[in-house]
């Protein structure tokens, strides 16, 4: 009688290792509290922002409030940083992949101009769209009509931020880095922390991601108002749209930096003009 052949007759002593389910999603990258801690800070700074512009009499002292909000900023990174290094991830990595060459580098100041004014042209068609309701509903609803104190709160509050621009060469320094290190820690906080982070507890969901983002980003801008709030939201989601796709927050920092120095810019050209 022949007997079996082993190769076919015996089953594998050892099965192989299965891999990752992608229902399990990516790891997150700090623990829960260590999240709710930086979203909780992130909105006081937001709610005291206003009283904070308010106590800005006379002529304030601008480096003093340059120097203020870069070591905010740098709170907010610092714990950032903290948080990652509890799971052993280094902080550079929330940049996402970076190439260091110049032909890099123009491609994503190319790329952050293009999308820079492309989201400037959302932005204006939906603040178009917010305007023309606006005014729709105090023609039909008179007694209901809230866009005239609206419209002075904004206007209000671009006044107060025109008294933070630069007036000479030194503030101008100041400004420029400041910015600087805004579009730096702001996209990495935002973008590369809290929109992963929370794409991680919805089990890889990028909508997720890039939606609660983007309402804390549009939160973390509460002293200019309900309006502004909305449309720095989609502001952010557009932000987050550019990260996801680039794999990079580099475009994205080069977009926001300069949009915060050319709005700070214009608006004190604005004021110096007494068109403020």
């Amino acid at each position: 009688m022949e007997t079996p052949d082993n190769e076919t007759s015996n089953a594998p002593l050892i099965e192989a290792p299965q891999e990752p389910t992608a229902a399990s999603g990516p790891p997150t990258l700090a623990p829960a509290w260590h999240t709710a801690v930086l979203v909780a800070s992130i909105l006081g700074i937001s709610l005291t922002g206003s009283s904070r512009l308010a106590m800005l009499h006379g002529t304030p002292s601008r480096l003093a409030t340059y120097g203020t909000s870069a070591v905010l900023e740098l709170a907010l990174l610092g714990w950032v940083a903290l948080g990652l290094r509890l799971r052993g991830i280094p902080l550079r990595s929330l940049l996402g992949s970076i190439d260091g060459g110049l032909r890099a580098i123009a491609r994503d100041l190319g790329i952050a101009l293009i999308f820079w004014i492309g989201a400037l042209m959302v932005l204006g068609t939906i603040g178009i769209a917010w305007a023309g309701t606006e005014a729709i509903i105090k023609r039909f609803h008179p007694a209901a009509g809230q866009a005239a104190p609206q419209v002075s709160s904004q206007r209000q509050n671009a006044r107060m931020l025109a008294r933070l621009a630069p007036t000479n060469a030194e503030e101008l320094a100041g400004w420029v880095l400041l910015c600087m290190l805004v579009g730096v820690v702001e996209e990495t906080v935002f973008r590369g922390y809290l929109q992963r982070q929370f794409s991680a507890w919805a089990r890889g969901g990028v909508a997720a991601g890039v939606v609660f983002s983007a309402l804390i980003f549009g939160a973390a801008h509460g002293y200019q108002g309900v309006r502004s709030m909305v449309l720095l939201a989609v502001f952010g989601a557009l932000f987050s749209l550019l990260a996801h796709f680039r794999r990079s927050l580099r475009a994205g920092i080069f977009a926001h930096s300069w949009h915060d120095l050319i709005t700070g810019l214009v608006l004190g050209l604005l004021k110096s003009r007494h068109l403020l």
